[in-house]
């Protein structure tokens, strides 16, 4: 394992074992987590089981999945004798301290998520009405809290899931803790990046199927970019276009 200087905060971050990664994991934070690592003792997850929450209907690809985004992670520059990088299913303590925090987190807090209910609303091909899917912020909160971890970079729609992590530690440390925490609430560490859009103007997220991978060869990339809604306003080829309100040009900045 790398040994870190003491007088580095820690970090923890993780992706799903969904394949092959795409620009907006890029540009929302594989770029930030290469900077990070001359700066902070970093902890990054290859989080094969939060895999299992959308798709756990079929678990054939998680292994080959897994291999593919450590390779891209591998290319982007993370570099092992810096960081910490593992498969979340390889170390059980997870599952436990998991187990250990639903039973203290109330439904209420899970149901308020925002990620939660917008993609209750958008993947509509799959059974999502699982706990395994309601409860990914809790296994989430287990792999920040069991490595406890000061900083978690994210960007601005997962900051409520560290607000959740930092709920789960105080009510934790409210029940067992005596005198002592047991559990440090972490911080969130902003990413500095903008949301990237998709091909179809919504989020770039495998789920809804609009991505451009870090591997696409440059014809296949083309293809994908013709498909893009422009500025909205632009109505003829002439027309000069608004880049600030344009997706594609959300791609070029």
């Amino acid at each position: 394992m790398t040994l870190f200087p003491k007088s580095r905060k820690r970090v923890l971050s993780g992706m799903r074992s969904t394949g092959k990664l795409h620009l907006g994991n890029y540009v929302g934070a594989l770029q930030n987590w290469v900077r990070m690592q001359d700066e902070y003792q970093c902890f990054f997850c290859v989080a094969d089981w939060h895999a299992l929450t959308t798709d756990y209907a079929d678990t054939s690809r998680v292994k080959e999945n897994s291999l593919e985004v450590v390779l891209d992670w591998l290319a982007a520059g993370l570099d092992p004798e810096k960081s910490v990088i593992f498969i979340q299913s390889h170390v059980p303590a997870h599952a436990e301290l998991h187990l250990l925090f639903s039973m203290i987190t109330p439904l209420g807090w899970l149901e308020r998520v925002p990620t939660y209910k917008e993609q209750r609303e958008n993947i509509k091909d799959k059974d999502l009405g699982t706990y395994g899917f309601l409860g990914y912020p809790v296994l989430q909160s287990a792999d920040i809290l069991i490595y406890k971890a000061d900083c978690v970079p994210v960007g601005e729609d997962q900051v409520a899931h560290v607000e959740l992590t930092r709920e789960i530690a105080r009510r934790f440390n409210g029940f067992y803790a005596d005198s002592k925490e047991v559990f440090p609430e972490p911080q969130a560490l902003l990413t500095p990046a903008a949301k990237l859009p998709g091909t179809d103007g919504r989020k770039m997220s495998k789920s809804y199927g609009n991505t451009v991978l870090l591997t696409d060869p440059e014809p296949v990339v083309r293809q994908k970019l013709k498909t893009m809604v422009t500025d909205p306003a632009r109505v003829r080829r002439s027309d000069p276009g608004n880049p600030d309100v344009c997706p594609v040009g959300d791609l070029h900045k």
